[in-house]
């Protein structure tokens, strides 16, 4: 399924090789690197404190107050904010660092300077040179009866590093959970900024959306002290009345400004386009007009806003003080966001979506329903077990004629028949299909699609669109060859 032409690469030993990535070598050695990593506490798994990241940070320097932060928070949106963010802040001339998580193809998508990833030579070297430090407080933590440092605690204290090293301006940072107790919440970001906030990770941050906002407010800082005084600003998307009422009074209580969308900036208008949308927005220093965005979904205008209005934040504009248009509107026509709504080839269409909770589920299906003409849609849906599965398939049925269900290739998949057992409850029997590996159910998604009709021709506008989790659009992702941005 790979229809890119082969590219010839160099690395850093004059070797050359064929092929569209990485030499085999350091991908070898960087698959080492991660085995090592995978022995330590996964992602899923947090105890509430930074005691370790912050020792690391210290004996490193403390690395991540080389450079001022713009930190991100909440339950959607955050991954395709914080890439808004980094665009918008390059066309404005400053070098950044970027953390992202989870990532879709190759773990060093979450580590990016100058808006790419690091190289897997980059991150090999700076994991071991990292290395000795990261056993050092191993080992601390061990004599105090405590954990050895998780794998996310890791990889953010890697990315803290290679900005140090780089260096760059700006950093701009995604949580990985909830923000309290996130290992990045080791930064001061002199903006954060937090997404919609929805029921996610309710085994580890709460089961009501006072709750979780309330860890999602941890990233929201008194300002610290330095020679030139300045505030902390908290830019905050639409929310739940009890979501915004945390946020609000985490913002009192440390003493930062506040923007809000809807109130102190928002969308004014957006419309349909070839490969994405035209929007215009309001910021916090005017409006912004004539901006074209590669993306679709009227959810990913929002996050347009927000980013424009953190970014805005960062430099102190107001309403005297507004951001270069032309360069706002170059930094928004370069976004890239893969994994969102990102068309993979045509006749059958067929895109891939992240979506991986109800929320998102939701608009990826006012987007289907919205901006496209489909005459008959396949989904493809891989779901990880701990995710609201049938939250997922309630909100997708509408726009699905019919679904494939399989496993996307990870341990916490949910096995194919539990799954199946889902969507028959919401499809019904004659409208659900199973297929073991991720291969075969796009194949047989394709096949539905391309089925002849009763008059004997091939439905014409028909589409197939793989989702469910960031692992199954990921794994779709690398099956149709392309490569990690």
């Amino acid at each position: 399924m790979n229809d890119e032409p082969e590219r010839r690469y160099h690395d850093d030993n004059g070797s050359t090789w064929l092929g569209t990535g990485p030499s085999p070598v350091d991908l070898a050695e960087m698959a080492l690197v991660e085995a090592e990593l995978d022995k330590r506490w996964p992602e899923t798994k947090i105890e509430p404190s930074l005691a370790r990241i912050a020792a690391l940070m210290d004996l490193l320097g403390s690395p991540q107050q080389n450079y001022p932060s713009i930190h991100i928070a909440g339950t959607n949106g955050k991954t395709s904010v914080t890439r808004m963010i980094d665009a918008l802040l390059t066309a404005l001339h400053r070098r950044t660092g970027r953390i992202t998580s989870p990532h879709l193809q190759l773990a060093t998508e979450r580590i990016s300077i100058d808006n790419h990833p690091i190289t897997p030579a980059a991150y090999v070297e700076t994991y071991r040179e990292l290395q000795p430090y990261i056993e050092l407080i191993d080992r601390q933590s061990a004599e105090a009866d405590g954990p050895a440092m998780s794998k996310f605690e890791v990889l953010t204290a890697m990315g803290f590093a290679a900005f140090a090293e780089a260096p760059v301006d700006v950093a701009i940072v995604e949580t990985g959970l909830g923000g309290t107790w996130d290992a990045t919440n080791v930064v001061d970001g002199q903006v954060a900024v937090i997404t919609p906030i929805g029921l996610d990770h309710t085994d580890f941050l709460g089961n009501d959306l006072a709750t979780i906002a309330g860890e999602k407010a941890g990233i929201i800082k008194r300002a610290s002290e330095s020679l030139v005084p300045r505030d902390t600003v908290a830019v905050i998307a639409q929310q739940e009345p009890e979501a915004m009422d945390v946020l609000l009074r985490r913002a009192v209580e440390v003493d930062a400004a506040v923007a809000r969308e809807g109130a102190e900036f928002r969308v004014l208008a957006r419309r349909i386009a070839v490969g994405g949308q035209q929007i215009e927005l309001q910021g916090l220093g005017g409006v912004y007009d004539e901006i074209f965005l590669p993306l679709h979904g009227e959810h990913q205008a929002r996050n347009a806003a927000l980013a424009l209005a953190a970014v805005e934040a960062f430099f102190g504009a107001g309403a005297s003080r507004q951001l270069d248009i032309e360069a706002v509107r170059a930094g928004f026509a370069n976004v890239a966001s893969p994994g969102r709504m990102e068309r993979m080839r045509s006749a059958p269409t067929i895109f891939i979506d992240a979506a991986h909770n109800p929320a998102g589920a939701r608009a990826l299906a006012a987007t289907l329903t919205s901006e496209f003409d489909f005459r008959k849609l396949v989904g493809v849906v891989g779901v990880l077990a701990d995710k609201d599965a049938a939250g997922i398939l309630e909100a997708l049925e509408p726009v699905f004629d019919e679904i494939v269900v399989t496993d996307n290739g990870s341990p916490r998949a949910m096995d194919v028949d539990s799954l199946a057992n889902l969507a028959v409850q919401r499809f019904g029997d004659e409208r659900v299909v199973t297929a073991e590996t991720l291969p075969d159910a796009v194949e047989t998604a394709i096949a539905i699609a391309e089925e002849v009709g009763e008059a004997g021709e091939m439905v014409s506008g028909a589409g197939v669109v793989v989702t469910g989790s960031v692992v199954t659009a990921g794994a779709a992702r690398a099956l149709f060859g392309k490569d990690p941005i």
